[in-house]
């Protein structure tokens, strides 16, 4: 059975839009496209080699398939090496237009496509950006692991990452590192249902009483 795994780099309020470069995805005026560049190190470099060690896959929403394809099929470094002739798995409405090496699209029906794959032998599902399929993976729970780097920073308006609709449910830290930037990496599994308790008295007061009736 092969897993999706999810890596978003989002700043501390959330937002994950456009951190590679202020050409990325200018949508809706965001002005702040390229924060994460002031924040790379070692650290992140070694997190994202780790994730790019093992045989992999692309799972590409249309909008970072174009930014992608418009960049990585140029260049000759480590990671254009990795994910040029990886097979990329795209949402698109547009399948004819795929150019980019290797490149297919998941069809009319994005989450019946992916539960078929996921039950198919072979390398893992790699998500980069693609905010909009991230939103739909999240309502289906259909991601197995998410690596969240979290940076210093508020940006304020943006795509989010947890934009809503996300299937709630439990999460198990599996690995967790702080950059030299203050960058803190963090990687999460499903760990079933989301549990409850109360840290409130036996017996409550005529006034929370009172107050549970106006709050209902």
């Amino acid at each position: 059975m092969r897993k999706i795994i999810a890596s978003t780099f989002v700043s501390l309020d959330g937002v994950m839009q456009a951190p590679g470069g202020p050409d990325e995805d200018p949508v809706n005026g965001f002005k702040f496209g390229g924060w994460v560049f002031p924040y790379a190190d070692d650290t992140m470099g070694a997190v994202m080699g780790e994730l790019f060690a093992k045989p992999f896959a692309l799972l590409l929403g249309r909008r970072t398939y174009d930014i992608f394809a418009a960049h990585w099929p140029y260049q000759d470094d480590d990671i254009a090496k990795a994910f040029n002739p990886a097979t990329k798995y795209v949402a698109t409405h547009r399948p004819e237009t795929l150019t980019w090496q290797n490149s297919q699209s998941l069809g009319p029906d994005i989450v019946a496509a992916l539960r078929k794959i996921k039950q198919e032998n072979g390398p893992d599902l790699l998500i980069q950006g693609s905010g909009n399929l991230i939103q739909t993976l999240l309502a289906n729970d259909l991601i197995d692991e998410m690596t969240v780097l979290t940076f210093p920073l508020i940006l304020g308006k943006g795509k989010r990452l947890f934009e809503g609709g996300a299937m709630p449910g439990a999460l198990k830290l599996t690995r967790s590192a702080v950059s030299g930037t203050g960058v803190i990496v963090a990687t999460y599994e499903r760990n079933g249902e989301v549990r409850a308790g109360s840290f409130a008295s036996d017996q409550p007061s005529e006034a929370e009483l009172e107050r549970r009736r106006n709050w209902q």
